[in-house]
């Protein structure tokens, strides 16, 4: 017994000593960011809305201050709140911030090993090639805006084929999209009828549709369990793994009619890029990679351009009298006899207000894509642990009231001097900000100018329901804001 006695006292001892030097290491580090005290399991999920997590971010605030932290589930998250806050992280400390942190279902759908959740020297590396060679085949450049321009005249002529019928104009704007990145990353668009591509669309549709779900939305806290159980949730992943294979079999079909010599599009550059670094056992060039890779590509230069461009219809067929002044301005610096083109948008403020407060008003990724500190971190008062999930809510942002008064409202004037001319905001970053930029925001302010003015020159847009009546808040998810469903007619000019 006194044997059992002493061992006992001496593990005591040791776990207080071990106990005491861990709290002394972490009080010498600092002091971490306030929150709500968390339960087992459950984290704060019940003292905030899981389904409206930047409201539930912004009375945080209120209480706990710009900086704080919360647990979503299991998962500790410090909350960044605040242009002030938000620029300092990404912007002046962004190294230390420039890890990218990811949600479960994130995870589970692209596996860190693009260029979107990939972190170190892989995202270092993919980023650096893909923003090269994407630039050599004509992102930015006069090439690509010859490609908007032409596939916004495909566009055009297939809304006209509508002849005036009510429709949900979704599937129409994301082949579009869809086929600018495509031309880039797969070297060819698909035809408007392509079978294969249409699934693909209807895939990329529901997904967008299942966001929504609850249990889609409960897999972000409680991934173990969700996996077991069936549900929408199942469907998107499902969804998911067929985009996935349609992009891994244009890889596959590429290596087998690879032209070393003469690169069509991005993907035979990075099975170039492979065959160079075939000695090079750490090589990030994998087949891997450019699979994951090119499904990132895929996704973001098809997903975000045209919701927004979804929001953009839904909103502007709301409000008559913008639609309006944006016509009798595309009238008289465009006119009706020729394609728009990147040069006209600095003779048009007020087109170009509409445009950027239709991205400030959907904050399309509310809670930004997560972030993560690479190091232990010094951020103003607080400590954070190296790996530390962040959010830098863009939302607090984009919707702060003293850049935006009345920022629920949708008001071109949020863009507008006095004297009509384009204003300028540094607090405008739907595209995020910093290392983690978005690659493609060049690509996506084209595509949406030239899409949406295009559409403005050929078309009235009509409701099919009272202008009063047309709901233009978004469907808020855990992931991003989505537009909600309606129809509309487009009738020619």
């Amino acid at each position: 017994m006194e044997v059992l006695g002493g061992t006992t006292i001496f593990l005591l001892v040791c776990i207080s000593c071990l106990l005491f030097a861990a709290w002394r290491s972490r009080s010498q580090k600092g002091k971490e960011p306030p929150g709500p005290t968390a339960f087992p399991i459950v984290g704060n999920l019940l003292q905030i809305n899981p389904w409206n997590l930047p409201e539930s971010m912004k009375e945080l605030s209120k209480k706990y201050g710009p900086v704080f932290t919360v647990h979503l589930g299991p998962q500790k998250v410090v909350v960044l709140y605040g242009y002030d806050v938000v620029k300092e992280a990404l912007i002046d400390q962004g190294d230390d911030f420039s890890g990218r942190g990811t949600l479960p279902l994130i995870k589970k759908l692209f596996q860190g090993t693009g260029i979107v959740t990939s972190n170190g020297e892989t995202w270092r590396q993919l980023r650096r090639f893909a923003l090269t060679t994407l630039r050599d085949f004509g992102m930015g450049k006069k090439g690509i805006e010859e490609r908007i321009q032409e596939e916004a005249h495909f566009l055009v002529e297939r809304l006209k084929n509508t002849h005036e019928r009510p429709l949900d104009p979704s599937s129409f704007l994301i082949h579009a999209v869809s086929n600018i990145i495509c031309s880039i990353v797969f070297g060819d668009r698909f035809d408007y009828e392509d079978k294969g591509f249409l699934d693909l669309i209807d895939w990329i549709e529901e997904n967008n549709r299942l966001q929504a779900s609850i249990q889609t939305q409960l897999y972000n806290f409680f991934p173990t369990v969700m996996d077991y159980l069936p549900g929408p949730h199942q469907t998107l992943i499902k969804n998911f793994e067929k985009v996935d294979k349609f992009t891994t079999d244009i890889v596959m079909e590429h290596q087998k009619t690879l032209d070393p010599t003469c690169p069509r599009d991005f993907i035979d550059s990075f099975l170039n890029k492979m065959e160079q670094e075939k000695g090079n056992h750490d090589s990030k060039f994998t087949v891997e990679t450019l699979s994951r890779t090119t499904l990132d590509l895929f996704l973001a230069g098809t997903g975000t351009t045209s919701i927004t461009l979804r929001f953009a219809v839904l909103i502007l067929h709301k409000y008559p009298e913008i639609v309006e002044k944006m016509q009798k301005e595309i009238d008289s610096v465009i006119g009706r006899d020729r394609s728009p083109r990147m040069s006209d948008r600095s003779q048009m403020p007020f087109t170009d207000a509409v445009i950027h407060e239709v991205q400030r008003y959907i904050d399309f990724l509310p809670i930004n894509v997560p972030h993560s500190v690479i190091r232990d971190t010094k951020f103003r008062d607080y400590f954070i642990p190296k790996d530390t999930l962040i959010f830098p809510m863009l939302s607090s942002v984009l919707h702060d009231s003293k850049e935006f008064p009345n920022p629920e409202k949708f008001d071109p004037g949020h863009f507008l001097n006095a004297n009509g001319t384009f204003k300028k905001s540094d607090y405008f970053m739907p595209f995020s900000a910093g290392k983690r930029v978005c690659a493609g925001e060049g690509l996506a302010r084209m595509e949406i100018f030239i899409f949406l003015t295009s559409i403005l020159q050929n078309f009235t847009l009509k409701p099919t329901v009272d202008h009063k009546d047309i709901d233009i808040t978004p469907i808020i998810t855990s992931l991003a804001n989505m537009p909600r469903s309606y129809e509309i007619s487009f009738v020619p000019r």
